[in-house]
């Protein structure tokens, strides 16, 4: 079925809210779309065992449900948000695939390593390792700012993809990739969200160079960068009148749901991106990426 872009998903204003941080799925409205009714696999990445860092809600929980109904197993990563978590997990034994759940802070690297541990343990593999988990929050004057706000920024965003793919790689075979989560704010930074995006921006180079890095072993490193998208770190970390008006500043004039990510994922993990390494995907309803 033809999907119209501006007008099949909601569109602001959406209603005032607010949550504390990190955010959870139940509350917000409307509530966003992971895919879970419109998603159909085709076996792509059939046997295949991922790793999804954030994999409770937003973006991790609609690569989580294409992942498992395209035949893989998944472990989610995801700080605590316990409900989040075991909603996605259902959903991906729903499709037939194991879901492994595992809680822990990401800006520790013996945790990071743990994680990989983990699904090898659980996989006997590790094909996929989608690093997407972030940390944001809006500041209008960086006097407001903290030294440890900044470091926790980058600790969560961009040490856990060095910690991550340093541990995924030592297992990965040729054929594997990484996947990494940057933003339209790599290359149009907010100025509200400036750790946040400086952090993206470093994606998009730690990107670029691993996968000159890893290319002779088999292994692809990719990014996406979605624009704005609809998850709970809208209402848990913006003002409520940004979230209110939240996507509107696109050309299609809306925010992204999360499952119109997953199809950018899904390729990249995929056979058919053999050839696709170092690049990094705008998904952003239309706003450039310069």
């Amino acid at each position: 079925m033809i999907k119209d872009p501006v007008n099949d998903a909601p569109k602001p204003p959406y209603p005032s809210q607010q949550q504390d941080m990190p955010g959870t799925t139940e509350q917000m409205r409307p509530k966003p779309d992971h895919g879970e009714e419109s998603y159909k696999g085709s076996g792509k990445l059939e046997g295949y065992g991922a790793l999804i860092t954030g994999g409770d809600s937003g973006i991790g929980r609609a690569v989580a449900i294409a992942f498992a109904r395209e035949g893989a197993d998944v472990l989610i990563s995801y700080l605590n948000e316990e409900d989040d978590a075991r909603d996605t997990a259902k959903l991906v034994e729903a499709a037939g695939r194991k879901a492994v759940l595992v809680a822990g802070d990401i800006a520790s690297e013996a945790h990071c390593e743990s994680l990989v541990q983990s699904a090898m343990d659980a996989f006997g593999r590790l094909d996929v390792l989608v690093n997407n988990a972030a940390h944001q929050a809006s500041f209008s004057d960086i006097e407001d700012i903290t030294a440890d706000e900044w470091e926790h920024t980058f600790r969560v965003n961009i040490h856990s993809q060095f910690y991550l793919s340093k541990a995924a790689i030592r297992h990965m075979q040729p054929g594997s990739s990484i996947i990494n989560t940057s933003s339209i704010n790599a290359k149009d930074p907010s100025p509200q969200l400036l750790a946040y995006a400086t952090t993206k921006g470093a994606i998009a180079n730690f990107t670029a160079g691993l996968a000159q890095m890893v290319a002779e072993k088999g292994i692809r490193v990719n990014a996406v960068a979605p624009g704005p998208i609809w998850t709970p770190l809208i209402p848990s970390t913006m003002p409520i009148e940004k979230v209110e008006s939240f996507g509107s500043n696109t050309p299609v004039g809306r925010a992204g749901q999360p499952a119109e990510l997953a199809a950018a994922y899904v390729m990249l993990a995929s056979p058919g991106a053999s050839y696709i390494t170092g690049a990094l995907i705008p998904v952003t309803g239309g706003r450039p990426m310069l």
